[in-house]
């Protein structure tokens, strides 16, 4: 693209986003919002309180998001028994430490088939 035709394009963009900002100017929601968010910020600063506790005084048991209840189903306990030493093994992974070891001496085809 040469410079006067990316010239031109940019000139056109910020003809349009002007008139988009005017049109926002004189929107009287944005100035009921902004009317609001100077008051809210003015009662803020004259009684010392701050947005958290404003929330908290508004939505006193608000929605904890970062304990959502899982929708994952709970792993199911399995129970391996070494039939040469008697050992039982219980665990709800694979990432049990005396299964690994029985894993490697044996070969998991063969604990795999101790499974109760």
């Amino acid at each position: 693209m040469s410079k006067i035709a990316e010239f031109k394009a940019l000139e056109a963009l910020l003809a349009a986003q002007l008139k988009q900002l005017d049109a926002l100017k004189n929107d009287s929601e944005l100035k009921r919002e902004i009317e609001f968010e100077e008051k809210l910020r003015g009662l803020m600063a004259e009684y010392g309180v701050s947005l958290r506790a404003i929330i908290s005084l508004l939505d006193p048991q608000p929605q904890d998001n970062s304990v959502v209840p899982s929708t994952r189903r709970e792993r199911r306990l399995k129970v391996y028994k070494n039939p040469e030493t008697g050992e039982v093994v219980e665990t709800k992974g694979g990432n049990h430490k005396v299964l690994k070891s029985w894993k490697e001496q044996y070969g998991a085809a063969t604990v795999d088939a101790w499974l109760q």
